[in-house]
């Protein structure tokens, strides 16, 4: 792909993603994240972070009221703590 595709210099527009492919982005992103840490250059690490905000992003523009696990709240962390 190119810069042109989204402006942005990395992949499609999430915008115009459909919903299979941006999970399937995500979860291609979340695999590599902690290689890209470890290995990657400076430059690959933020194009990493980068596309996986826009990615994040869209996902919470389409879900804003996704289900949330009361134990990933900060009460419910606390609560495992106690």
């Amino acid at each position: 792909m190119t810069e042109e595709a989204t402006g942005m210099g990395m992949g499609i527009d999430p915008e115009k993603l459909t919903e299979n492919e941006l999970i399937e982005e995500l979860e291609s992103l979340h695999r590599t994240r902690h290689d890209t840490l470890l290995h990657g250059s400076s430059d690959a690490l933020a194009a990493h972070t980068r596309r996986t905000a826009e990615l994040e992003g869209e996902y919470l523009r389409r879900h804003p009221d996704r289900a949330v696990s009361p134990g990933r709240t900060r009460d419910g962390a606390r609560a495992r703590t106690q």
